[in-house]
């Protein structure tokens, strides 16, 4: 009976064993099964986002939309990264829309702080410049991850070649990419400090800007080029003037329907305090609406550059009467002289 009981025992362990193997090999089937579903779901979502929803979103003129969906998506897409290949080019896109839109919040800050102090109110402006710093901080952060992003995919551009472009949207992610990277640099700095940007980043982006096409990106490169040149000081090679090729990327864009170079222009200007120039731009930009017709593919890249002048504007505004630009005055300024009206002499009809 003893020897039964033993028989019986070691029977149930060994099919105890054997159900605990098939149990770990059922499961790590399953394991290896969802990892194979997750990575194919995340090489899909990739490949659709970069052919599919940045076209898309560069036909948009809702620059709204796009910033909510850049927010919201970002940590989705991301995280295929876990099961497939890292999604650095869907990331420069993401990162740099995502830290536009902290960006936005913090120039509203900076407003509301500029339209206290032309109140008096310095406690009130003293709050929304401490947020508008907070804002810049975000903004950096995101900005910078699409500029490691960017390095990640094409190549860190102080050590590496140019790289070999496989299509129209390759070559415009990494110009997005550079982009991100002076934005990085910019909001590093208007949020007075650090994240880890390094400081010759601009520089970088400059020399890596002449990797594209000048007039097939309707001037932007040379215009972003020419930026770095004026506003860093020792980067313009000898022969040539910043203002100079900042026009006429200018110009190139309006030819093309794509008005970056204006955006370009418009920041060298207001670096150096040229408020004169700057209106200029801005009234340019204004009155070419009328005549511009926008290129269908790149109307979210338009309509973006016209924001960023419609801010640029509104400091103006603020600081010279406590206002934003006033609805359907774009393009002109509190201190411009106004037409003469004519008027008639009535006592010559008594």
């Amino acid at each position: 009976m003893t020897v039964f009981r033993k028989k019986m025992a070691s029977g149930a362990r060994l099919r105890g064993l054997v159900a605990a193997v098939a149990t770990s090999v059922a499961l790590s089937g399953c394991g290896v099964v969802n990892h194979m579903v997750y990575k194919t779901t995340g090489d899909v979502m990739q490949g659709f986002s970069r052919n599919h929803t940045v076209p898309y979103l560069m036909q948009s003129d809702d620059l709204a939309m796009g910033c909510a969906m850049s927010e919201a998506t970002a940590p989705l897409l991301m995280s295929f990264g876990r099961v497939t290949s890292e999604p650095d080019q869907i990331a420069v896109m993401l990162y740099l829309s995502a830290g536009g839109c902290a960006e936005e919040r913090a120039t509203g800050h900076e407003l509301d702080g500029m339209a206290k102090m032309y109140a008096n109110d310095g406690t009130g402006a003293e709050d929304a410049f401490i947020q508008k710093k907070r804002a810049y901080m975000v903004a950096a952060k995101r900005y910078f991850k699409g500029w490691q992003h960017h390095n990640a995919h094409y190549g860190n551009p102080d050590d590496s070649e140019c790289p070999d472009f496989g299509d129209e949207t390759d070559e415009f992610i990494y110009m997005a990419g550079l982009l991100s990277g002076m934005q990085a640099l910019s909001s590093q700095i208007q949020a007075a400090s650090s994240i880890g940007v390094p400081f010759n980043t601009g520089s970088v982006v400059g020399r890596a800007s002449q990797c594209l096409d000048n007039n097939q990106w309707w001037g932007a490169p040379m215009g972003l080029r020419a930026t770095v040149w004026a506003m860093i000081p020792g980067t313009q090679p000898q022969g040539e003037d910043a203002f100079e090729r900042l026009a006429a990327a200018q110009e190139q864009g309006k030819e093309a329907g794509v008005r970056l170079g204006h955006v370009f222009h418009a920041i060298a200007a207001t670096n150096k305090n040229d408020i004169a120039l700057v209106k200029d731009i801005i009234r340019d930009f204004a009155e070419s609406e009328k005549t511009v017709e926008v290129s269908e593919d790149w109307r979210f890249i338009d309509a973006m550059a016209g924001n960023m002048l419609v801010t640029i504007s509104d400091k103006l505004w603020m600081e010279n009467t406590g206002h934003r630009t006033p609805i359907g005055r774009f393009g002109s300024f509190w201190d411009d002289q106004r037409a003469p009206v004519e008027t008639m002499d009535l006592d010559d009809l008594l």
